[in-house]
C-alpha cells in the first residue's frame, strides 16, 4: 500500500457518468493536490490496486499513464511508482477564524491544550507515567480473547467493585458494586441522569455562579434551569425552595462549590435532603474535586447523609489521573438501579476495558491512594507558592479568595476592570483564565479570574506569570 498510508482511493460509484478509470485518476490527483499524498510517498502497484478494487489491471494502468503524463506521478521501476518529488500541495482558501474566545468555547469548555493556569487540569508534570506504563503493558500482556470482546455496557465489574471499596473508605459512602455506573466523563453523568430520571420541561435547580456546561446540557433536553444563589455556606437552599419548590432536582459541589470552592455547610445539607425528601426530588452530588482539601480531612459526601435514596452520587477520575482518560462514574440510589440498566442498555455503549483493567490494577495495588496523599500535599504547596507570587505581583489589582480546597485561585479584580475582556487578553498571549462572570447565568455580578494552580510549579514562576498578566490590565 502507500508507505503505510490509507488509500486514497475511496469507494468507486458504478453508477456515475465517469468511468473507473477517470474515477481513480480523480482521487489520486485530489489526494496529492490536497497533501494527503506527499512528495516521495509510494502509491499502490497496479496489479495490487487492481486486485483491492476488484478492477482489471489495465483500467489501474489508464489512470496512472494519466498521473504520469500530468507529472503527479513517476515510476521508478522496481523501487515502485511514487508521488513525484517538488510537488506542493494547493494552499486550500483561508476561513477567518472566529476571536479566540469564541472558537475555544465552540470546540468545548475547554480547550485541548496545556496553558499555564489551564483549568481542569492535575499536575500533569507529577502523574506516576512509568508506574501507568508498567500496569499497561501487563494489562495488554494479560488479554485474553474474551477481553477483547464488547465490555461492559456498566463497566467493568472489578472496577465498580473498587470504587464502592474506595468510597466507603474515603467518602463514607455505602454503596454496592450494581450502583456503580462507569461513564465516559460529567457530561455522559448527566444525560444519563436526565434520560433516566427526568423529562422535557421539569426544572432544576442549580447553582449560581456555577458549572456552565450543566447549564448548555439541561438547556438541550429542553429542561429548565432555575438559578440558585450561592453564598458563603454554599447553595441558599430557602433561596431554591421560593423560586421553584417542585423542581424536580437540583445539582450541586457541596464539597468545593464550582467555582468559588465554599463547602456547602451541615444545615443547608440537611435542609436540601429534607426537600428533596418531601418532594420527591433528586439531588445530584458533583464531587468533581473533593479529595482536595488542604484545611482538614476531606469532607463526607452529602451521600453519606443520603436516608431516603434521593441523592446520586458523579464522581471523576479527571481531576485526580488525568483528562484524556475519559473515566467518570455514577453512584445511584439502590432503587433505581434496573432503571439505570434500562436506559445504559438503550445510550450506552461502554468504556475501553483495556483502559478501566488498568485504573483497576492501579487502585488495587494501592497507587491510587498514595498518588493522592501525595498530590494532595504538592497541591498544598503549589497554591501557597502560586497565591504568594501572584499576590506579590498584582496585591494592588486583586484580591485573592482564601479557600479551603480545590485545585484553583479565585482572583477578585478591583476597579473596573472587565474579567472578560482580560481573559481574551491573556488567551491572545498564551496565557489561561476564565471569567467568573461567565459562570453565572446573567453574565454579571462580581469580575474575576479563575486560574488553576495545579502545574504552577514555583513562587517563581507565579511571579513571571503575574508580570504577564500585569502588562495586559
Amino acid at each position: 500500500m502507500i508507505a503505510e498510508k490509507t488509500s486514497p482511493v475511496s469507494p468507486l460509484d458504478p453508477a456515475a457518468a465517469e468511468p473507473y478509470y477517470r474515477q481513480i485518476y480523480e482521487r489520486f490527483r485530489n489526494a496529492i493536490s490536497s497533501g494527503l499524498l506527499k512528495p516521495g510517498d509510494r502509491i499502490p502497484a497496479a496489479r495490487a490496486l487492481a486486485k483491492e478494487l476488484g478492477l482489471a489491471r489495465g483500467t489501474i494502468e489508464a489512470a496512472y499513464s494519466l498521473l504520469v503524463a500530468e507529472g503527479y506521478i513517476q515510476a521508478r521501476g522496481q523501487a515502485g511508482t511514487i508521488v513525484a518529488p517538488g510537488l506542493k500541495p494547493q494552499t486550500p482558501v483561508a476561513i477567518p477564524e472566529p476571536p479566540l474566545d469564541k472558537r475555544i468555547s465552540s470546540i468545548g469548555f475547554r480547550p485541548d491544550s496545556i496553558l499555564p493556569f489551564q483549568m481542569g487540569l492535575p499536575a500533569l508534570d507529577e502523574f506516576p507515567r512509568k508506574i501507568w506504563a508498567r500496569l499497561g503493558a501487563r494489562c495488554v500482556r494479560a488479554m485474553q480473547p474474551s477481553d477483547m470482546a464488547h465490555p461492559s455496557i456498566y463497566g467493568l465489574p472489578k472496577l465498580r467493585a473498587e470504587i464502592a471499596a474506595y468510597l466507603q473508605v474515603s467518602r463514607g459512602i455505602n454503596c454496592a458494586a450494581s450502583q456503580v455506573f462507569v461513564t465516559s466523563g460529567y457530561r455522559h453523568t448527566i444525560e444519563l441522569i436526565g434520560l433516566a430520571l427526568l423529562k422535557a420541561g421539569d426544572r432544576v435547580w442549580l447553582e449560581d455562579p456555577g458549572y456552565p456546561p450543566t447549564r448548555e446540557l439541561l438547556a438541550h433536553m429542553q429542561i429548565a434551569a432555575v438559578p440558585v444563589h450561592v453564598d458563603q455556606e454554599g447553595m441558599v437552599v430557602s433561596e431554591g425552595i421560593k423560586s421553584a419548590p417542585r423542581a424536580r432536582a437540583a445539582v450541586v459541589t457541596p464539597a468545593h462549590q464550582s467555582p468559588l470552592g465554599v463547602s456547602l455547610s451541615l444545615p443547608r445539607r440537611q435542609a436540601l435532603l429534607d426537600w428533596a425528601g418531601r418532594h420527591n426530588a433528586w439531588i445530584v452530588e458533583d464531587d468533581y474535586d473533593g479529595e482536595y482539601r488542604y484545611v482538614s480531612r476531606p469532607l463526607p459526601a452529602l451521600k453519606s447523609l443520603d436516608r431516603d435514596g434521593r441523592v446520586l452520587y458523579a464522581g471523576t477520575f479527571s481531576k485526580v489521573l488525568f483528562p484524556s482518560i475519559r473515566l467518570a462514574y455514577l453512584v445511584v440510589p439502590e432503587s433505581q438501579v434496573e432503571r439505570f440498566e434500562q436506559i445504559i442498555q438503550t445510550f450506552a455503549g461502554g468504556s475501553p476495558e483495556l483502559t478501566q483493567a488498568i485504573v483497576t490494577a492501579f487502585i488495587t495495588e494501592g497507587h491510587f491512594a498514595r498518588h493522592i496523599q501525595r498530590m494532595r500535599r504538592l497541591y498544598a504547596e503549589r497554591r501557597e507558592a502560586t497565591s504568594a507570587g501572584l499576590q506579590s505581583v498584582l496585591g494592588q489589582h486583586v484580591r485573592i479568595d482564601a479557600q479551603p480546597g480545590g485545585m484553583h485561585l479565585i482572583l477578585r479584580l478591583q476597579g473596573r476592570q472587565s474579567d472578560r475582556e482580560l481573559v481574551a487578553r491573556m488567551r491572545e498571549e498564551g496565557l489561561y483564565a476564565e471569567a467568573l462572570s461567565d459562570w453565572t447565568k446573567e453574565g454579571e455580578g462580581a469580575s474575576a479570574l479563575l486560574v488553576n494552580f495545579t502545574n504552577i510549579d514555583s513562587r517563581r514562576t507565579a511571579e513571571k506569570l503575574g508580570k504577564r498578566i500585569l502588562s495586559l490590565m
